[in-house]
């Protein structure tokens, strides 16, 4: 963290409308990303109750299936949202506030899919090695998501709070 740059440089040249255009752009790049991976759990978990060793899934496992499913879901719709949410706000002069929209649902996509994937490695540890394994792993994927996508970034910005001119 000590090599981490404490000052970010804006261009001068780049007004308030730019600048806009261009920070949409990166989240909702970023966001295709992000979305792209979410389908992809959520398809898979669309599935698993209709494969052959499911009806074998204890009540834990099946609690751990439907919030995982559940919050693939959300997370699908928070990731999704700004991108069409630009194309029914096209051209109405509402790209700041579909900006800071965008933000918004994009982190709560990013808890969302953190519980999602917790949950569906836990389940599939649970099925396989039982409870403390389990309880283990879907631990430490909790732990590693929530510090780097939301504690790190948030440490950093308290850490350079005041010496930073963008973002």
């Amino acid at each position: 963290m000590a090599d981490e740059p404490r000052v970010l440089l804006r261009n001068p040249d780049e007004n308030p409308k730019e600048r806009v255009d261009r920070e949409l752009g990166e989240l909702l790049q970023g966001l295709r990303v992000a979305a792209t991976g979410v389908q992809v759990l959520f398809a898979f978990l669309l599935t698993l109750p209709f494969s052959n060793g499911f009806g074998k899934v204890d009540e834990t496992g099946r609690w751990l299936f439907y919030v995982a499913l559940v919050t693939a879901a959300t997370a699908s719709i928070c990731l999704i949202a700004p991108a069409t949410q630009q194309r029914v706000l096209f051209r109405s002069g509402l790209k700041e506030i579909m900006l800071h929209r965008a933000n918004t649902l994009a982190l709560l996509g990013g808890i969302t899919i953190a519980i999602s994937m917790t949950c569906s490695a836990g389940l599939a540890v649970l099925v396989f090695l039982g409870g403390r394994p389990a309880a283990f792993l879907a631990g430490g994927i909790a732990v590693l998501s929530a510090w780097l996508w939301f504690l790190q970034p948030l440490y950093t910005r308290y850490r350079n709070r005041g010496s930073t001119t963008e973002e």
